[in-house]
């Protein structure tokens, strides 16, 4: 049983790591050799772990008081519970904060570049995360306590769900049963009035009897599936976009299958973005559109601009950019990902095209916040054999989309380690060399303040790239709950800043806070772009562009391996 058991864990972890530099094993050792350990400040440190140590033995056999030596950091709620309060458990806790801690202190002090650095200092706290004693049936009081009540039937169902996520190669965050795209996921109402190999664009249906002249194109990203934005009728910012009076269009793009894993960046913005707004165009009779973007899709946008600036179509009145980044000298952890092995080894694959994995892509954005998104999960379903609860927003996240390597390995060069959208003209799209600081579009720029996955500092960084007007709002919480903030729930706030500010941090020293949803703000801003009302269209689509199927479509419906 315990070569079994070895061997799930080991297919386990190869099917959720992320993919990796094969110098990482070596890497934490060779920064930890230039730790400066004969000086007096690190033999003082040595010696205060050492002592803190003893003290915590000498605390566990009744030979001192047992007075706690570390706590656990703000928000980290793997030992919240009372159980963890037991002498011997209360020890192996605060024996593996405090080597946390020392560990992280060496990594700290070691007499290397920046870069190195912070590099080894991420991967040691995703080493510690996934050693702590929480994750492990033995020294989780949690676990055994449950065990113990359950006659062992919480293990014997955390086995088998362990077995099955194996075999599915994800982690299952929620009860996957409860929910199905289109019936109470992606249901406001509308049809597909265009598709081609990429993407079909959705028209919904208008809910007031006027609506804003200028029609309001939405992309979302295409790493997901469009639905973050249309979960249900309740936290839907499609719907709540359509009750404002807007006529709304919305790209879904395709999962890529492997016939079609040759696409790259120039096809997302030249058969997406840009076929689409000729749809809009084409369908409405109008000349302009205002533009909503979520994330990628946000760079795609902007990506698409200067294509379409050397082409004389002025046809987007406004854009909005939501948790998107241009300036990409600062993109957070996800960097630690990202060099140039990883891209010269994939460039090397270009001319055979070939797909990039969404469950790839979910499980790299998920271990940046692994104790929340991956161990959280491991301790609840696999070591106490709990059925994780319905969660919209967690299924959602489980049902990736897959990417063509061509396209997604150019963005990994091109964005994230060239950062060229911040550099006029160093690359070329669909033949027109890019420039994005000269796009004069309005644009309002939403970051989120506890974004992993787009720092808001660097989100911010928008403002120095395009040259017209702009506003720039922060809201709190992270990437997805940020974003995703239907005003009805009174949830959370935002911070605006009307002053022009020459830094991130200028501008929020000079911020006013206002409580509720974001979308409220931009909604207001986006009336200077929408014209006049008109009567609500009766029909979707128009001559040459019938609805093919109702909304949500089919390439959302789209699952892949």
């Amino acid at each position: 049983m315990n070569d079994a058991s070895q061997q799930w864990w080991q297919q386990w972890v190869n099917a959720v790591a992320p993919t990796v530099d094969d110098a990482l094993p070596h890497l934490v050792p060779k920064v930890l050799a230039t730790v400066p350990a004969h000086t007096a400040e690190w033999q003082a440190r040595q010696a205060e772990y050492y002592q803190q140590q003893l003290d915590l033995w000498l605390g566990l056999i009744g030979a001192k008081e047992a007075v706690p030596a570390v706590q656990p950091d703000k928000g980290d709620r793997r030992f919240n519970s009372p159980e963890w309060d037991a002498p011997l458990f209360s020890w192996i806790k605060q024996n593996y904060l405090l080597t946390s801690r020392y560990l992280l202190q060496m990594v700290d002090a070691a007499q290397t570049d920046d870069a190195l650095r912070e590099k080894a200092a991420f991967f040691t706290r995703q080493y510690l995360d996934a050693v702590s004693p929480a994750n492990f049936a033995l020294t989780n009081p949690e676990v055994m306590k449950l065990a113990a009540e359950t006659n062992g039937d919480s293990l014997k169902d955390g086995m088998r769900r362990l077995m099955d996520d194996i075999s599915k190669g994800t982690i299952t965050m929620t009860d996957e049963s409860q929910f199905e795209v289109g019936r109470n996921l992606a249901v406001t109402e509308g049809a597909v009035v265009f598709e081609n190999d990429i993407l079909q664009l959705i028209q919904y249906t208008p809910l007031t009897a006027q609506v804003n002249e200028v029609p309001l194109l939405i992309v979302p990203p295409c790493v997901n599936k469009y639905y973050i934005m249309d979960l249900q009728a309740e936290n839907s910012m499609v719907r709540w976009c359509v009750e404002q009076g807007n006529t709304v269009f919305l790209v879904s793009w395709r999962s890529i299958p492997p016939e079609l894993g040759h696409l790259q960046w120039d096809d997302y913005v030249d058969q997406g973005v840009i076929k689409a707004a000729e749809v809009v165009r084409k369908i409405t009779r109008r000349e302009q559109m205002n533009v909503l973007s979520f994330c990628i899709g946000g760079g795609l946008v902007a990506t698409a601009i200067p294509v379409m600036q050397s082409r004389d179509l002025d046809w987007f009145r406004s854009v909005t950019l939501m948790t998107s980044m241009l300036d990409h000298s600062d993109p957070g952890d996800i960097k630690h990902y990202i060099d140039w092995n990883l891209i010269r080894s994939r460039e090397a694959q270009l001319d055979k095209g070939g797909i990039v994995s969404g469950k790839e892509l979910a499980r790299t954005f998920s271990s940046l916040r692994a104790n929340d998104l991956i161990w959280n999960y491991v301790v609840s379903s696999y070591l106490k054999g709990k059925t994780p609860p319905p969660f919209d927003l967690l299924y959602w996240n489980n049902d990736s989309a897959d990417l063509a390597l061509p396209m997604h390995t150019f963005f990994l060069r091109n964005m994230y380690l060239e950062n060229n959208l911040a550099r006029p003209g160093s690359f070329s799209l669909c033949g027109v060399p890019i420039d994005l600081t000269a796009v004069t579009t309005p644009t309002y720029v939403f970051a989120a303040r506890e974004d992993h996955i787009v720092p808001w500092k660097s989100a911010w960084g928008t403002l120095r790239i395009f040259k017209g007007p702009t506003r720039f709002v922060l809201g709190a919480s992270g990437h997805i709950a940020g974003t995703i903030n239907h005003p009805a729930a009174g949830k959370r706030n935002y911070w605006v800043n009307d002053n022009a500010a020459t830094t991130p941090e200028t501008w929020f020293d000079g911020a006013e806070s206002r409580p509720g949803s974001w979308w409220v703000d931009w909604n207001d801003w986006l009336q200077q772009y929408t014209g006049k009302k008109v009567a609500a269209r009766k029909t979707l689509g128009a001559v040459g562009f019938k609805p093919i199927e109702p909304a949500p479509g089919r390439y959302v419906k789209e699952k892949r391996d």
